[in-house]
């Protein structure tokens, strides 16, 4: 049993070069810290939907740059 085991199956035992992955929390953190939020409870935060909203809207507009809206018009 142990020897089929061993043919189907492989362990890591070694941990991957390099730091640590970011989280989908760890983002989120710093975006609130980008918008002057960094104290807040994120979780509270996204349980009132509009405020939750208006977070989002406000990391969006710090990450689209000024020039975008003229390339679109002209």
């Amino acid at each position: 049993m142990s020897i089929h085991v061993s043919i189907f199956f492989t362990i890591k035992l070694y941990r991957p070069l390099g730091r640590p992955r970011h989280r989908w929390e760890d983002n989120i953190k710093m975006d609130l810290q980008e918008v002057g939020c960094g104290g807040m409870d994120w979780i509270e935060l996204a349980q009132d939907r509009e405020r939750w909203q208006a977070l989002v809207t406000a990391v969006m507009n710090l990450r689209v740059p000024q020039y975008v809206g003229d390339f679109l018009t002209s």
